[in-house]
């Protein structure tokens, strides 16, 4: 997932966090240089529209918009997590 707009400083990855930890979800959330912020994220689909619906709900006066993307499920994570830049 892909969002777009004003999603840089206003706790968006802490809150992609909190979400997905309530679901279960395992992935990450990072901030990309270019502004957006990306999601990766594994789970059920259902979980996995709720924490669409949910970061719409709780985020979206910040985006102006997003793209996602699906794909099999690989399993490559144990939990979710916020990555940063160095």
């Amino acid at each position: 997932m892909i969002f777009k707009g004003t999603v840089h400083g206003v706790g968006f990855r802490w809150t992609a966090e909190s979400i997905a930890h309530s679901l279960g979800l395992t992935g990450w959330v990072q901030n990309c240089p270019d502004g957006t912020v990306e999601v990766i994220c594994e789970g059920k689909k259902g979980d996995i529209d709720i924490f669409l619906q949910r970061i719409k709900n709780e985020m979206g006066h910040y985006i102006h918009s997003s793209n996602v993307y699906w794909h099999e499920p690989k399993g490559e994570f144990d939990t979710f997590s916020i990555k940063f830049f160095y």
